[in-house]
């Protein structure tokens, strides 16, 4: 099996928008399973909404906009990086610094109307987790504050795909020993996002220290008081069962 150390960019912005922030760059690096390189990935995509990057993300980046000009759209690269994962004839891991990346392959993926088996069944591991758990760390750390914790030099640019892999990929190595790759997973949909699971912490820290039994209606009521803050099903489910998950932790 090879290890895929994956990064992608997205075109990230600092203005309110309906359309979504597609991905613009996936860079990853194959190891093998001496974690010895065994080869590269890199390509810039054309995003269908904002093609013209913005000044967040053009400083943020330093990706030129006549490279995104004249990248492929989403469907050419992803085939490709489909391709370039399948040379791996014994299969993959894919490693990722946090869950976003896979998150943003596959809502692009829907996106564009391709078929997201393969990425709902992919494997992968979370390697800032395993870090974090790793070191006994608490508080989320960048690629570049891994890289000094384990005394290894940054190279390239930071926030570039391949570059960024090729950083995680050293971090990778470093800590390698210490990682529980039984913790790999599968990409689960998720309905609600990190300040809805935030508030539901907050809520029942705020009735524990007024001595009120936190229960879910008390939090609905009070902390999502707007009329289509729970419209979705699934988001409520989620949110039901993340509370639930964290009054059983008390």
């Amino acid at each position: 099996m090879d290890y895929i150390i994956l990064d992608i960019e997205f075109n990230g912005r600092k203005f309110a928008s309906e359309h979504p922030m597609e991905v613009i760059e996936i860079g990853a690096v194959r190891l093998d399973a001496s974690l010895q390189y065994k080869g590269e990935f890199s390509a810039l995509i054309k995003p269908i909404y904002f093609s013209t990057l913005n000044s967040f993300i053009k400083k943020k980046t330093g990706i030129p906009q006549e490279d995104i000009d004249v990248a492929d759209r989403f469907p050419k690269v992803i085939a490709a990086f489909r391709a370039w994962l399948d040379q791996s004839t014994d299969g993959v891991l894919l490693l990722t610094w946090g869950g976003e990346d896979m998150k943003r392959i596959i809502q692009d993926v829907r996106m564009h109307k391709i078929d997201d088996a393969y990425w709902m069944e992919a494997t992968y591991f979370d390697l800032l987790k395993g870090v974090l758990r790793a070191r006994g760390l608490s508080n989320d750390i960048s690629v570049e504050g891994a890289m000094a914790l384990f005394g290894l030099e940054p190279s390239g640019s930071a926030h570039r795909a391949l570059d960024d892999a090729k950083m995680t990929a050293d971090i990778f190595r470093a800590v390698f020993n210490e990682l529980d790759f039984g913790r790999s997973q599968h990409y689960i949909d998720t309905f609600s996002n990190a300040r809805e699971r935030k508030t539901v912490k907050i809520a029942i820290k705020a009735m524990t220290s007024q001595k009120i039994v936190p229960t879910w209606e008390l939090v609905a009521e009070h902390y999502f008081p707007a009329e289509d803050a729970l419209a979705d099903p699934r988001k409520l489910a989620e949110l039901q069962a993340y509370f639930a998950a964290q009054v059983g932790k008390k």
